[in-house]
């Protein structure tokens, strides 16, 4: 498990591909791997990898799957790329962020980027169906950084956006400042909201059958969804700040 708090960046210094597998090595700043063991979990942008083997005091390698290469943006870097790195959570430790499996839902695409002074302001495109998981105030974690949304839209596909703020502090402790408009991110939703909305839908879908995308048809037109409807975005946790990392 990960808190989505990131804890440095880490350089992407050799690659290894064979059949089916990628291996990066990974360099870290100094003391990140102290103490750490051969498979030991790190979150990478978001997406957990294990530790295969250690090279000196900073260097690490991690062996990546093909499907993990094709469902997140890991597939997309090269030597120098720069990742958000978190090590997995201790007993005890205290969660800043929220809860994180280390498992990448979908891709998201960087829409466009504000500078307001002193914030960052980042909106996400999100693709259908997983808008459905995305309400203000609730928490989502992008490239591994547990974030506040600030605002959402949603269109009648299916699909919306989302913003986050990222403060000074936010962008200096990881690459969001680095990213631009076009750019995909690794995204991973809260488990409490995926399991409340699915079921919610569960609980409809059983009740109404096929009146329900009928029904879903209807709310779309009026820029409602099923979710609102049922008030889900008040049984959500409402963060203190605008950024959660």
């Amino acid at each position: 498990m990960f808190t989505g708090i990131v804890q440095a960046v880490a350089t992407i210094v050799a690659i290894n591909d064979q059949p089916g597998l990628r291996s990066f090595t990974l360099e870290f700043p100094p003391g990140f791997i102290d103490g750490q063991e051969i498979g030991a979990s790190v979150a990478c942008d978001g997406v957990c990898l294990t530790v295969t083997r250690h090279q000196g005091e900073c260097r690490a390698d991690f062996d990546v799957m093909q499907q993990s290469l094709a469902l997140t943006t890991l597939g997309s870097f090269g030597v120098g790329g720069r990742l958000n790195v978190e090590r997995a959570a201790r007993d005890g430790v205290e969660i800043g962020g929220h809860p994180l499996s280390g498992h990448i839902d979908f891709q998201a695409r960087l829409d466009s980027i504000r500078q307001p002074q002193n914030n960052h302001v980042l909106r996400i495109a999100v693709p259908a169906p997983w808008m459905r998981y995305v309400f203000p105030k609730g928490y989502i974690a992008v490239n591994g950084a547990s974030l506040t949304v600030a605002e959402a839209g949603r269109e009648t596909d299916g699909s919306g956006w989302f913003e986050v703020w990222l403060i000074p502090e936010t962008l200096r402790q990881t690459t969001f400042g680095a990213r631009q408009s076009g750019d995909a991110l690794n995204i991973e939703i809260e488990r409490g909201t995926q399991v409340m909305v699915d079921t919610v839908r569960a609980t409809l879908e059983e009740r109404l059958g096929p009146l329900l995308p009928a029904l879903e048809a209807l709310l779309r037109e009026r820029g409602a969804s099923i979710e609102a409807l049922a008030g889900i975005p008040a049984a959500l946790p409402a963060p203190t700040s605008e950024s959660s990392q």
